[in-house]
């Protein structure tokens, strides 16, 4: 009985749904099948797609920021540094001589 009480502790919010009979029965045989309770097959389930969904939009996110800064380096690109500008100057002596 303990354990169930120490599970049952860290879970202090409430979320609830309506839905159509099709729907319920459709979790019913989902959560059957993994032979879990449909409270345990819905909340698994929707964490699992949210995880899925906050994933998803940060990677569009970081890609959206990384083309930025992609085309914000082609079109403003910095001044090469000075090791690039020696290194540019010995390549240009080799091809002269």
């Amino acid at each position: 009985m303990a354990a169930v009480t120490e599970h049952r502790a860290g879970k202090e919010e409430r979320v609830a749904a309506r839905v159509t009979t099709e729907t319920k029965a459709l979790l019913e045989r989902a959560a059957a099948i993994q032979g879990r309770s449909v409270t345990d097959f819905v909340v698994q389930s929707t964490v699992e797609a949210a995880q899925r969904v906050i994933r998803d939009h940060q990677y569009v996110e970081l890609s959206l920021s990384d083309r930025l800064a992609f085309v914000e380096a082609v079109l403003s690109p910095l001044p090469p540094g000075e090791r690039l500008t020696q290194a540019a100057a010995r390549h240009r002596q080799m091809l002269e001589r």
